[in-house]
């Protein structure tokens, strides 16, 4: 097995910016995500590691070697495409096949080496069918099988769940992430798809505009995002964000939002007055908000919709110009129109420098 370091990558198609100078590093066995909206770079990311495409600038890395010069036969990593890009007039025991029979391993071995990874895919009763037999979920685990069945040192996956219903991309997650466990591989997998990589990575690679944002373990980006994107980016529903004004009245300190305004006391009080920065955006997410009585509520609104969940409701609080959305249990009694009010815990609030975008709290 290996370790993925990258240095500095730097990426130009004309004159995009595909990739700007992005360091990161899968430690060996490690899962790593990259994720990000569409045109962010993380598929070109992929493609200089496995040799496919070529760096302008910075340094690739797998284990201790570096790559930049290497062809990808010889990076010993293992694509599996969106497409799957399975061969339509092969078996799928000759797809699953092909890369042993292309660097010519003896017969006997690639029978038993094909069987084994089939038993552990449970496809093993589709080794005689041709794709154009084959479900969606089927034909991925045909093509996950053609990248174990090389024993390769890095996984590279380019959103291999995204062409299958929602039900079953939900099974395979936790298949492709018991998988990779089990056999120990360095797994690089690229996704838009912010569930997909909270549930599936130990470590996260949050990307825009070819730029690194963020990279940490899930758990991390969600309770410390850096900046406003990771912050909107990361959590379902999405984090609130209200604009306001720091305030400090004589030894008191205040977040003014216009259709409100907060106290703050303690550390985080602390921390604004320090900072200095007088415009400011705010951040709590739906699940941190609950409904309060007026004598615990910070935040006054009034109820502008709600979107049940079955075992939760997400209800949408007008607040001045902004809607807050709230996360609730079934069973809240509330109607549209109502007037409510809101609190939140402090120590799950959110500063963020209107300017820079950057986390202060």
């Amino acid at each position: 097995m290996a370790k993925v370091l990258l240095k500095n990558l730097t990426k130009r198609f004309g004159k995009v910016v595909a990739v700007d100078g992005v360091s990161v590093e899968a430690k060996d066995r490690e899962f790593l995500v990259l994720l990000g909206p569409s045109g962010c770079g993380k598929t070109t990311i992929l493609r200089c590691i496995a040799g496919l495409e070529i760096p302008d600038e910075g340094e690739v890395y797998i284990g201790d070697r570096l790559v930049n010069d290497l062809p990808p036969k010889d990076r010993d990593v293992a694509m599996v495409f969106q497409s799957y890009a399975l061969y339509p007039h092969m078996t799928v025991y000759d797809n699953i096949s092909f890369p042993l029979r292309m660097r010519e391993i003896p017969a006997s071995e690639i029978e038993e080496r094909v069987k084994k990874v089939a038993e552990l895919l449970q496809i093993a009763h589709l080794l005689d069918r041709k794709p154009k037999q084959l479900s969606g979920g089927e034909a991925q685990r045909v093509a996950l099988g053609r990248a174990i069945v090389r024993e390769p040192k890095v996984f590279l996956m380019d959103e291999p769940l995204s062409n299958l219903d929602a039900k079953l991309r939900i099974h395979m997650r936790a298949e492709l992430k018991r998988l990779q466990r089990d056999l120990g591989i360095t797994t690089i997998y690229v996704t838009h798809d912010q569930v997909e990589a909270m549930t599936m990575a130990d470590k996260v690679a949050v990307l825009k505009d070819g730029k690194l944002q963020q990279v940490a373990p899930p758990d991390k980006l969600y309770s410390s995002p850096s900046n406003l994107f990771v912050a909107g980016f990361i959590g379902s529903p999405p984090m609130n964000f209200i604009d306001c004004s720091l305030v400090l009245k004589d030894e008191e300190v205040f977040l003014d939002a216009g259709a409100f305004v907060l106290k703050l006391e303690g550390t985080v009080a602390e921390i604004l007055r320090e900072k200095g920065a007088t415009k400011l955006v705010i951040g709590i997410r739906p699940e941190d908000v609950s409904f309060v009585n007026k004598a615990h509520g910070k935040i006054l609104g009034e109820v502008y919709m709600k979107e049940p969940l079955g075992a939760e409701t997400i209800i949408d609080v007008k607040v001045g110009e902004y809607l807050v959305k709230v996360r609730e249990r079934v069973g809240f009694k509330t109607k549209i129109g109502d007037k409510v009010w809101m609190g939140f815990p402090l120590d799950k609030l959110h500063v963020f420098d209107k300017k820079t975008g950057k986390a202060i709290i």
